[in-house]
């Protein structure tokens, strides 16, 4: 049987070392059949990665395009339209990945045709030391995840794609490490929601609740691994995590999804977890207690709502698809 083509595709921002490292990897993949789209959002790159890149789309050994704008499901979206393989790798510009990593997705969607997307398994270089790879003792190693982990209104703080040590179905994916068969995007029309904002977290999210409408499953396949290094900015972020715009927009992020693909009981067991998550600390967050840190928390969690309320009055009139309009 011939090997299908997998696009990899990796959306950057303002990335230089981890991105080298990362296509590095890529392009030493034993996998026979693969091309490379990289989506550079606003280069600003140091002159030694920017000639590695130049060299490499001279040669022909990625293909590398450059829109004037930021935004992470943009790049996913302007990536897909271009990409030509009959599965889609999303990658982040900052991971490392084994030689044969490619080949376990395409034995998914090869043994498993009601597989429509695989979420593979992420170690995130900041949590090693608690995400091994195997543990003798049996701790912290998940064979089974809880039911609540399909549960849309609660399933994001019970869904470990790092210590689940056993395929399965699961709900979602995770950005940095996922992949879906090409008629996904053009059989069913699907896309990235580009209304989601910043690094876009929750963008995967709302796309794989998007998805199962389509009879599909979603799998989890460990064995597909690599390790994310999780860097503060850069790459598929264009603010940091630590700042308050990033705040603003991680809140409105979770509403927008929320909005868009819960019914109402499941909307009000959703934003009553992420208010005692995010804005109480409480567990699995661990926030800090303090009152003025709470305060503060519960403000942008306020704002995120009502700018969330905004961005679905104003999606009446347009799709919320603002950078792939500009080419059709």
């Amino acid at each position: 049987m011939d090997q299908p083509l997998v696009s990899v595709i990796i959306p950057t921002y303002r990335r230089n070392e981890p991105l080298q490292k990362t296509l590095e990897d890529v392009l030493s993949q034993t996998y026979p059949r693969f091309e490379v789209v990289v989506v550079d959002q606003l280069p600003n790159h140091s002159p030694g990665v920017q000639a590695y890149l130049d060299r490499l789309a001279t040669t022909g050994q990625i293909q590398l395009f450059q829109p004037p704008w930021a935004s992470l499901p943009g790049a996913r979206n302007y990536g897909v339209r271009r990409a030509q393989g009959d599965i889609i790798v999303f990658l982040d510009d900052d991971v490392e990945l084994p030689p044969d990593f490619l080949y376990h997705p395409v034995q998914v969607f090869q043994d498993r045709p009601e597989v429509g997307a695989v979420a593979g398994r992420v170690f995130d270089r900041m949590k090693l030391a608690d995400a091994q790879w195997l543990d003798p003792q049996g701790e912290r190693v998940i064979e089974q995840l809880p039911p609540e982990a399909m549960d849309p209104a609660i399933a994001w703080y019970h869904l470990d794609l790092v210590h689940t040590v056993k395929p399965q179905r699961v709900i979602t994916v995770r950005g940095c490490n996922m992949a879906f068969r090409r008629d996904i995007f053009t059989v069913h029309g699907l896309g990235f929601d580009e209304r989601f904002r910043g690094s876009a977290v929750r963008e995967e999210s709302d796309f794989c609740l998007r998805l199962r409408g389509t009879g599909y499953q979603i799998w989890y396949a460990p064995e597909a691994h690599l390790v994310h290094l999780g860097e503060e900015s850069g790459g598929c972020h264009d603010i940091s995590t630590k700042s308050l715009q990033y705040q603003f927009t991680f809140y409105h992020n979770h509403f927008l999804m929320g909005f868009k693909n819960l019914t109402p009981w499941q909307c009000l067991r959703f934003f009553t977890k992420l208010f005692d998550c995010h804005v109480l600390g409480h567990p699995p967050c661990y926030k800090n207690p303090s009152l003025p840190k709470t305060l503060v928390r519960g403000v942008f969690y306020g704002l995120g709502f009502l700018d969330a309320v905004k961005t679905l009055v104003l999606g009446l009139w347009t799709d919320g698809q603002v950078y792939s309009r500009q080419e059709r």
